[in-house]
């Protein structure tokens, strides 16, 4: 039997949080602060193959809140997922690591970083959706830009 009658499977094998910090450089001084803090969010995500059909898809969010020049607090979470995808035709497997994998495990990312900022005294923090499909794309558009930039290099003739 060839791979070409096969079914494609997608199934969820297990989600995770990977990695979670949380750095208060400023504390206790930064709670009598009666400016509301400035908020930096950033996002990437990940996917690496572990096995054959098996692939771990990541989601790492970067928190940073600052009042004025002082760090209040910086949350760095990772969650991840395993994941099985198998017979799942080669020019749509990228885009399932890219956008449907991140938009499974973000939702627990979302909260595990929540949590972590309410349990260090500071409000919660809920961190907006996000269109992995949008994300995706942009990150294809960068990369195209770069490899263009770095094929048309300028050279010089000695």
């Amino acid at each position: 039997m060839s791979d070409e009658n096969l079914q494609p499977v997608f199934q969820i094998q297990r989600v995770y949080l990977k990695d979670l910090s949380l750095e208060q450089p400023n504390s206790p001084a930064i709670f009598l602060e009666q400016e509301a803090p400035g908020i930096e969010v950033s996002v990437d995500v990940g996917s690496e193959k572990l096995a054959d059909g098996i692939y771990e898809a990541t989601v790492t969010v970067t928190v940073t809140a600052k009042v004025g020049e002082k760090v209040a607090f910086l949350v760095e979470g990772k969650q991840a997922g395993i994941f099985e995808a198998r017979n799942i035709p080669e020019d749509q497997l990228d885009p399932l690591l890219g956008i449907g994998c991140p938009n499974i495990v973000y939702p627990y990312l979302r909260s595990n970083v929540a949590d972590a900022i309410t349990r260090a005294g500071f409000p919660p923090i809920h961190l907006s959706e996000i269109n992995f499909e949008a994300f995706y794309a942009q990150r294809l558009t960068i990369a195209a830009e770069q490899a263009n930039a770095n094929t048309e290099a300028p050279t010089t003739i000695q």
